[in-house]
């Protein structure tokens, strides 16, 4: 198949490609807030957060996150938990946490400054290829390719390629044709043109074909498969898991909340007490009375259900049924944090526990 992209490869025009392309991304680019300057630490921040997340929903975390933490600096000496609140509701919590880490090294080990090289950039926590292709192609102008799924889906089309895109194997296929293809003289300019093509116009269905500046380069295009690229093998489907959350006062109108392990699934962010259910001889209900007795040491009255809620991971489907209680007097618990509805507001929660908390105040 690598044969069948080399000669697909030999047979493009490079430099009218190339061309077609960035003289369109230049004059029909969208005015994005990342791309108002060549900030090495804003493209950084940019990218991860686009990572597996649509562009309009990240523009206002953007905009909030680099006024919170404007610096390097500023990130790598901020509080971890207010870094999760400002990331909060944007989900894969793992690459704010790895991409804070990462800056307090550049700080330590860098002086600052986000290194410029493949080999020095490659080693901080969370920099895979794509983001170090990013980084450097659009922050310091380096011909190295950034190679995610837009871009895949891109050439695979332009140049005919029927390698499947979700092994890992097929993105070296890419990056070792787009080192060839890339711009040395633009290589920012033509990484988010590619990215930006696949983004509006080189779309997963029904893409834009005559309206794409690349048309004529295009072998998909000319062979009539277009909508048979890229070639793509089906996930696992989800695996459903049954819950039962618990959104605890007590009589002051305090609520309880637990903080989440430092590592694995959402680590480190809050969330109300809530445990697995089984289908069984007792129901979910007292499941959840039964938890909060053994793992909190706490005895609540729960109201009926308030509703459920369901929650989509790329390997998990949570459905959570979801109830409002009151501790009963004496009730003291045990590694749960009693907080005030104003302080709650102050920690970290994921889309699932808001939604958890919104749908037992509507329920009043």
């Amino acid at each position: 198949m690598l044969d069948a992209a080399d000669k697909n490869l030999h047979s493009l025009h490079i430099e009218d490609f190339r061309r077609d392309l960035i003289s369109w991304y230049l004059r029909e680019k969208r005015d994005l807030p990342w791309r108002l300057d060549q900030d090495p630490y804003k493209v950084w921040v940019s990218e991860i957060m686009l990572q597996q997340t649509r562009v309009d929903t990240v523009i206002p975390y953007f905009l909030n996150f680099t006024e919170k933490f404007p610096t390097l600096e500023a990130l790598a000496a901020a509080d971890e938990e207010d870094v999760l609140k400002a990331w909060e509701g944007l989900g894969y919590y793992s690459r704010v946490r790895n991409l804070q880490s990462a800056v307090k090294e550049v700080v330590s080990t860098y002086g600052g400054v986000v290194p410029n090289t493949p080999e020095e950039i490659s080693k901080l926590k969370g920099v895979g290829p794509y983001t170090k292709g990013a980084i450097l192609s659009i922050a310091y102008g380096v011909p190295e390719p950034a190679v995610d799924g837009n871009v895949m889906r891109v050439m695979s089309r332009i140049l005919s390629i029927w390698e499947d895109i979700a092994k890992p194997k097929t993105r070296t296929i890419f990056e070792k044709i787009l080192y060839e293809v890339i711009s040395k003289e633009q290589p920012s300019e033509f990484n988010q043109a590619l990215m930006e093509l696949g983004a509006i116009v080189c779309t997963p269905t029904s893409p834009s074909c005559l309206i794409c500046p690349v048309r004529e380069h295009c072998q998909a295009f000319e062979e009539g498969v277009q909508t048979e690229l890229p070639v793509k093998s089906k996930k696992k489907k989800p695996r459903p898991v049954s819950m039962a959350a618990a959104v605890l006062k007590d009589d002051a109108g305090n609520f309880y909340i637990h903080k989440r392990p430092s590592s694995g699934l959402l680590a480190n962010l809050w969330e109300f007490p809530n445990c697995e259910t089984e289908v069984g001889l007792i129901s979910q209900k007292e499941q959840l009375v039964r938890y909060l007795h053994e793992e909190y040491e706490t005895d609540a009255e729960l109201e009926p259900l308030s509703g459920t809620i369901q929650h989509i991971f790329s390997h998990l489907v949570w459905n959570i049924s979801v109830y409002a209680g009151k501790l009963k007097p004496g009730s003291s618990p045990n590694n749960l944090l009693k907080v005030t509805e104003a302080e709650m507001q102050k920690y970290a929660f994921p889309v699932s526990h808001q939604k958890i908390y919104q749908l037992t105040e509507a329920h009043k």
